[in-house]
């Protein structure tokens, strides 16, 4: 006998009761919600609706933009201004500033290491005076926009296990994604488009990327209809979006209306949340058919627009395009949009790559939430930029081969800005000590950033769980704290 009839056969009442409940429930909150679907294998082109009992409280943002830089943005470069970094310029670092901290293999043992002046010069701007390097001309232009968070720590010290650990809460892979979650609690806005994007980018000729793995947008344990969509750079955004040679769009609606009866039967018989994954998945596709050509699509927007994000908005596959893209996502009711840009591992290459890649963020990330902003989408959508952790203070290298300078890891202290989404705008929140290498005021951990995250998304994070393996998981593990002082 097939294990899941027998499983059927011998359900237990108190089961069968409950699972029985789950149903009628979904079936009452369809009808009182006007026929929003609740469910994935609906073919209404209505919306998905989130869990019945959030929002937990008003929410400041309905949708998040998540600028993530792989390979970690080097802090003290950017926007962590340290005038005595400058001062100790190819001394030692100070044994009291190192204590038990551990870094990357690369660097082993810090001691004796030679500190590393920034590389470009600081200047104050805004009524905020917030400090930028001259790497970042254009956010220097948006600083009383944008909120600083000078005092981010983590505890992973390499790219992947960082990664994850922001993305998920856990240095291991398999735990549902920030925007999985989002998906999970708070449904979507748009029947036609998935509630969850992500959008890659990676300069050419850099010397040291990074790889996008899948379970960087994964679901885990939470039903895959969540995970996140990747858009593609090149052909068609979304694979096998569009129809085969000879095969119409009513041939293919009479295929997926058969296709779904069969899945819907099979569903019957096991119960098998996965099939009704299927089911919704193979309908988003078909949608998407007609809702992605238009997405992308920029024949309507203004060329003022387009100038604003650079000169490569047009090129599918740079960071300039898929910032446009997120806008024209969550314009159009996505949930969560992670932008991931590769390329700043600057271990040996922090004098020639690091420019480069300021050049092709910059100006793009700034110009995101101008363009928000006129379009008053800014206060509903939170935009993040940050990466996995920092990098060193001191230097990678020999101080004598100027052009093979690097800075290694650094989990210690590191910049992240936010704007948007309820988040006070013109303000810096944290310190790092003197010379970048730890926290000295105020600091944030990377499961209080999820926390505040949420929080500005309506969700109370000790309440979003899903339960698994006997065990209630939620995207902050069991800690974090909402960090209230930078919200508006």
């Amino acid at each position: 006998m097939d294990p899941l009839e027998e499983y059927n056969r011998l359900t237990s009442r108190r089961a069968f009761l409950s699972q029985c409940a789950t149903g009628m429930g979904t079936v009452a909150l369809a009808g009182l919600l006007g026929g929003e679907t609740v469910y994935a294998g609906s073919r209404e082109g209505v919306r998905e609706v989130g869990l019945p009992d959030l929002p937990h409280h008003i929410a400041k943002a309905k949708s998040v933009i998540y600028l993530f830089h792989n390979g970690a943005p080097t802090h003290v470069d950017l926007f962590d201004y340290k005038p005595l970094l400058q001062k100790m310029h190819g001394k030692p670092v100070p044994e009291e500033y190192i204590g038990d901290k551990r870094f990357s293999s690369m660097t082993g043992e810090a001691s004796g290491k030679l500190l590393l002046a920034p590389l470009a010069s600081f200047n104050q701007y805004g009524e905020s005076g917030a400090w930028v390097s001259d790497f970042m001309p254009y956010t220097a232009q948006i600083v009383d926009e944008i909120c600083f968070i000078k005092s981010m720590h983590t505890e992973a010290v390499n790219h992947a296990p960082a990664i994850t650990f922001f993305l998920s809460g856990s240095e291991m892979p398999g735990r549902p994604a920030l925007g999985a979650w989002l998906a999970y609690g708070l449904g979507s806005e748009n029947a036609d488009l998935p509630s969850y994007v992500v959008l890659t980018s990676k300069p050419k000729n850099v010397s040291c990327g990074q790889i996008f793995y899948d379970f960087y947008w994964g679901s885990g344990f939470l039903p895959s209809r969540y995970q996140g969509v990747k858009f593609r750079g090149g052909g068609d955004p979304v694979l096998y979006l569009s129809n085969p040679d000879g095969m119409s769009a009513d041939i293919r609606r009479g295929m997926l209306d058969d296709i779904a009866a069969l899945n819907e039967m099979k569903f019957d018989q096991s119960g098998d949340p996965e099939i009704e994954t299927r089911i919704s998945q193979y309908e988003m596709a078909f949608r998407m058919q007609t809702s992605v050509p238009e997405l992308t699509d920029l024949t309507d927007e203004p060329d003022h627009v387009l100038d604003m994000y650079g000169s490569q908005v047009k090129e599918r596959g740079t960071f300039a395009h898929n910032c446009l893209m997120a806008r024209r996502l969550v314009e159009r009711g996505t949930r969560c949009v992670q932008v991931m840009h590769a390329g700043w591992d600057n271990h040996f290459n922090i004098t020639s790559e690091l420019g480069t890649q300021c050049k092709v963020t910059d100006q793009p990330a700034a110009a995101l939430v101008l363009d928000l902003k006129q379009h008053g989408l800014l206060d509903e959508t939170l935009v993040i930029w940050g990466g996995e952790f920092g990098r060193t203070p001191f230097l990678q290298g020999n101080i004598k081969n100027r052009p093979r300078w690097g800075r290694d890891h650094h989990p210690y202290v590191f910049t992240t800005w936010l704007a948007g989404g309820g988040i006070k705008p013109g303000i810096t929140y944290g310190a790092s000590d003197d010379l970048g290498m730890d926290v000295a005021e105020k600091p944030v951990h990377v499961h209080d950033f999820q926390a505040t995250l949420l929080h500005q998304l309506g969700i109370d994070h000790e309440r979003l769980t899903y339960k698994f393996q006997g065990r209630n998981f939620r995207l902050t593990d069991v800690h974090g704290r909402v960090v209230n002082n930078i919200l508006s």
